[in-house]
């Protein structure tokens, strides 16, 4: 059964949603949290057990539409007393039979925050495995997941004119797009996600999101964006007979095709100044590292990109295989899995895979066509969520000391962020540190080792001052060559800049 959308009957029950308290909070409050982070787990019976003996409308709501469970008619009607089981039906999220009515998709609240404040979605999407009691269907279009919460926190919270949802699913990075940008353009190859994504612009009242079929950038041949927000069905998938190919996380190429054919193609539908952010897998091959190979995609675009990728997480093959085999519901231990885990297998030795990274990657189409960024870097420790302001931040802070020659750069008055502390590690009985690190609070957290010059002009950057005066002075307190240490602290300045350890401070 495919949604069907309808302006009407979506904004009834929305109203209705929104009278019964049918919000993130509200349900998890209803249930408490072990059940909550239970549901995280496929696991539905603590939550019920939480609210069976209520008939109140949150708890019809929470059982029907966040649970996927069969109710009365009755009750349903009188939780959406605008929308009523009828209404569900005509929208394709139920269907009535043997007198109940009976999910035929979900929609949960999801809250979210970002620059303009705290806000909450109903997003619909495919019944999940819970609710199936058993595998999903290959055209299975996944709700809200870790990946997608991730991306849309990366995306830039600037305003834009015209963005792009390459390969929209439920609609989610749309949803975020369109809180930034004037008017969203979200394609899939399945249908049936571009109606979940139609469904939810109508259910949370919002316009201009135009939805068009087809694979990667035909929908949208000759067109350019100042944005673009992929999350691209980029799971690696052994191409052969008998294992599941899921269309929300499989592409239907061999190995990471697909995210290369994305990089590659990209730079030619960004506008200048535009600015592509996607998350993907890349593969290790035969001694050469994933991020190397990611580079060499960036760099054979027709178009010259700036680039900033970061790896996230790096599995051995097993271990990625485990994963995505789970993924797909398939029981650890039965010789379904065993065999599946072995196509996996065979699939990267086939291909002398020996690693593969998870990242994000931001990619941007320089204004004067000579890209001036290019980091490659892999950080797996523990970061925040939402980092589109700090990447926003980084990226203007990059061009402004890219437009600066060293002699400019030494003129500027900088400061060092609020949230950077310093570390000094000694060994017992010394005077002088061993180690010197700068642990950053906000952005990506980094903890960097640095010299005792750099340390200390780090350490006096306090806004007052220009950055080649407080060379100089450092220079005669190190009794060090002063033109020598510029040249040895000024590109690291830059790169300061970038990750926000430093700023410019206020004109």
């Amino acid at each position: 059964m495919l949604p069907e959308p309808d302006a009407d009957l979506c904004a009834a029950l929305a109203a209705d949603l929104a009278a019964a308290g049918y919000h993130s909070e509200a349900v998890r409050t209803a249930w408490g949290p072990l059940a909550d982070d239970a549901i995280a787990r496929g696991l539905r019976e603590p939550a019920l057990r939480a609210i069976a003996d209520r008939d109140d409308a949150l708890a019809v709501l929470a059982r029907t539409l966040m649970l996927g469970m069969p109710q009365p008619p009755a009750s349903v009607d009188r939780a959406l007393p605008r929308t009523r089981t009828a209404g569900l039906v005509r929208l394709g999220l139920a269907r009535r039979e043997h007198d109940e009515c009976v999910p035929t998709a979900l929609l949960r609240p999801q809250s979210f925050a970002d620059e303009r404040g705290a806000g909450q979605w109903w997003i619909a999407s495919d019944l999940d495995e819970a609710a199936l009691g058993g595998p999903i269907a290959e055209d299975h279009v996944l709700g809200v997941g870790g990946a997608s919460l991730t991306l849309a926190g990366l995306q830039l919270p600037t305003a834009a004119h015209r963005a792009l949802d390459l390969g929209a699913g439920c609609g989610i990075q749309s949803l975020r797009a369109r809180r930034d940008v004037d008017e969203v353009i979200a394609t899939d190859i399945s249908r049936r996600a571009l109606r979940f994504t139609r469904l939810n612009a109508l259910l949370n009242g919002v316009d201009d999101i135009d939805v068009r079929e087809g694979s990667l950038f035909e929908p949208v041949a000759g067109e350019v964006f100042d944005r673009i927000v992929s999350n691209p069905p980029f799971v690696i998938t052994p191409r052969v007979a008998g294992v599941p190919r899921y269309e929300y996380r499989d592409g239907g190429m061999d190995g990471d095709d697909l995210v290369a054919a994305v990089v590659r193609g990209v730079g030619a539908h960004l506008a200048p100044g535009g600015v592509a952010q996607l998350l993907g897998n890349w593969e290790s091959r035969d001694g050469r590292a994933g991020l190397d190979r990611v580079r060499a995609w960036v760099e054979s675009s027709d178009v010259p990109l700036d680039a900033w990728i970061v790896e996230r997480e790096s599995l051995d093959p097993l271990a990625y295989a485990q994963l995505w085999v789970r993924d797909g519901g398939t029981v650890p231990g039965t010789p379904e899995h065993a065999r599946m885990l072995d196509a996996w297998l065979v699939d990267f030795e086939e291909r002398g895979v020996t690693a593969i990274g998870f990242g994000y990657l931001l990619l941007r189409r320089p204004v004067s066509g000579v890209p001036t960024l290019a980091r490659y870097e892999a950080l797996s420790h523990p970061v925040a969520d939402g980092l589109g302001a700090h990447l926003a931040a980084a990226l203007a802070a990059h061009d402004r000391a890219a437009a600066m020659s060293d002699e400019a750069l030494a003129a500027a008055v900088l400061a060092v962020a609020p949230e950077v502390t310093e570390a000094r590690h000694h060994m017992p009985g010394e005077a002088d540190p061993t180690v010197i690190e700068l642990r950053q609070g906000g952005g990506f957290a980094r903890t960097l080792s640095v010299d005792p010059g750099l340390a200390a002009l780090v350490g006096a950057c306090d806004g007052d001052l220009a950055l080649g005066v407080l060379i100089d002075a450092i220079a005669q307190l190190l009794d060090a060559d002063a033109p020598r240490l510029r040249r040895e602290l000024l590109p690291r300045v830059r790169d300061l800049l970038v990750t926000g350890i430093l700023t410019f401070a206020q004109d």
